[in-house]
């Protein structure tokens, strides 16, 4: 499983980062989504210049809109990733720390960056007077549950984590942890690109259990070797599991950004590009990934849990969908799904959704469903009194009819008897019982069907027939046909 972010640290200015792939297991388990980049080690900045150059992302998004609403207030996002840095200035005081799903392969102190980052983009809070420093979150008032379910390059157990069985299921482990403590959201800002039963699973348990889940939709846009004929990217496990909002990045044009996925599993996307984002020791980066625009929309759905606390997955969903803006000319596309999110515009949504009052066909009580009067006793109609005799009769003709016919049937059979032994056989081929020994006739010539005419034989006069001579003949005496 790999992360799906590339960051460099502010105020540098930004480089290309390196990008590899990730395994895990021993062979038989593939984890092949793309790792965006790698976390560069943190370098101080001045928090007013962080705020700064966020302030755009902010206003794209319609924050202040969606802040004087709700600020996520008693929601908690599970941050499911490499882990939380819960000492980070704009994250004190707020991150609930799970267990470590891939304890068994750490070695040493893991980094936490990406982690850190996403949760920072999550629900940061800022620090300082009025909390107007550091990095501000789409839900600054929300708790973020740090669940550390992978490795990142930066850790020293990273090699170990890439080829160890342990690690296997480790994310599916800890989505179902969160669900069962407490997680309103789940942010999975990794993926793979083998799907792997436990992990489906897990996520259908979470939202079954009403648990929004949003993921990233991968990071392999530019990676020629892997697109398919049409320029799809390969899809991306969790996020492309039914029920999971799936999320791309884009662009500040709102165009896709180069190294997000293509394909049919995109719901929607969200700014991706040039994010600030929080470091574990009070550094802060500039990242590019699908995994931070993930992370926005996982915000913005905390947004929404907050203010409707059991709005259920799907439609929470739908309001995030209903939010779009920017979106394709056809409604809906594999490069940016149905558009870029906008937090006001979702809550907005969210309350028409909550609010929308039943047809006229539903929600009617049983006394009104058929009429609007209150309905009265049923009607009794009597029939004639010749109704019920003239049943009666046609009964009795019925059965008497019935009755008659095998009377007939019954006295034709004893009139016209069959015969005990059946019909008596004729003569039976065989010799005469008296006078000479019967022998059979000779065979008779074969049939020849006439040719076709030829010359005829003059005719020969006829003679009446003479006296004729007895011959004798091997069967019995017999006559000579005439001349």
């Amino acid at each position: 499983m790999a992360v799906l972010t590339r960051a460099r640290p502010i105020p540098a200015r930004r480089g290309r980062a390196r990008r590899g792939r990730a395994r895990a297991g021993t062979g038989a388990v593939l984890l092949a989504a793309a790792l965006a980049g790698s976390w560069l080690p943190p370098v101080p900045a001045h928090a007013d210049l962080v705020r700064d150059r966020q302030r755009p992302i902010l206003k794209l998004l319609g924050m202040d809109a969606a802040w004087k609403i709700t600020k996520g207030a008693g929601v908690t996002v599970a941050v499911v990733d490499s882990g939380v840095d819960p000492r980070q200035a704009d994250l004190r005081g707020k991150v609930t720390t799970g267990p470590n799903m891939i304890a068994a392969v750490d070695v040493g102190r893991p980094a936490r960056l990406h982690g850190t980052g996403m949760a920072s983009l999550i629900a940061g809070q800022g620090h300082g007077a009025g909390g107007r420093s550091g990095i501000i979150g789409m839900a600054p008032q929300a708790r973020i549950l740090a669940i550390r379910s992978i490795s990142e390059p930066e850790d020293a157990g990273y090699t170990r984590y890439q080829r160890s069985e342990a690690a296997r299921n480790s994310v599916a482990r800890g989505i179902k942890y969160a669900v069962d403590h407490g997680a309103d959201v789940i942010n999975l800002s990794l993926g793979r690109e083998d799907e792997e039963p436990e992990e489906r699973e897990a996520v259908g348990y979470a939202i079954g259990k009403g648990v929004v889940v949003v993921s990233a939709v991968g990071n392999d846009g530019e990676k020629q070797r892997l697109l398919d004929e049409d320029g799809f990217a390969p899809y991306s496990y969790p996020a492309s599991y039914p029920g999971v909002i799936a999320v791309a990045a884009a662009m500040p044009g709102h165009e896709r950004a180069p190294f997000s996925n293509r394909n049919y599993s995109v719901v929607l996307s969200a700014p991706g590009v040039g994010l600030p984002v929080a470091l574990p020791g009070g550094g802060y980066g500039v990242s590019d990934g699908t995994s931070d625009a993930c992370a926005i929309v996982s915000g913005i759905a905390a947004l929404i849990r907050a203010k409707y606390p059991d709005m259920a997955p799907a439609l929470v969903s739908q309001a995030l969908v209903q939010s779009a803006r920017n979106g394709p000319k056809g409604g809906y596309d594999p490069e940016i799904g149905f558009g870029e999110v906008h937090a006001a515009r979702a809550l907005s949504a969210a309350e028409s959704i909550t609010s929308a009052r039943p047809g006229p066909a539903r929600g009617k009580p049983a006394r009104e469903r058929f009429g609007t009067a209150d309905p009265g006793p049923v009607k009794i109609i009597d029939h004639p009194a010749w109704v019920g005799w003239t049943v009666v009769a046609i009964l009795v003709l019925g059965l008497g009819g019935t009755a008659g016919g095998g009377a007939i049937a019954l006295a034709f059979r004893r009139r016209h008897p069959r015969p005990a032994g059946g019909p008596s056989p004729g003569p039976l081929p065989g010799p005469p019982q008296g006078g000479a020994p019967f022998r059979p006739p000779p065979p008779r010539p074969p049939y020849i069907a006439p040719g076709p005419p030829g010359p005829q034989r003059p005719q020969r006069p006829h003679r009446p027939p003479g006296p004729q001579r007895p011959q004798e003949s091997p069967g019995g005496p017999s006559f000579a046909p005439p001349s």
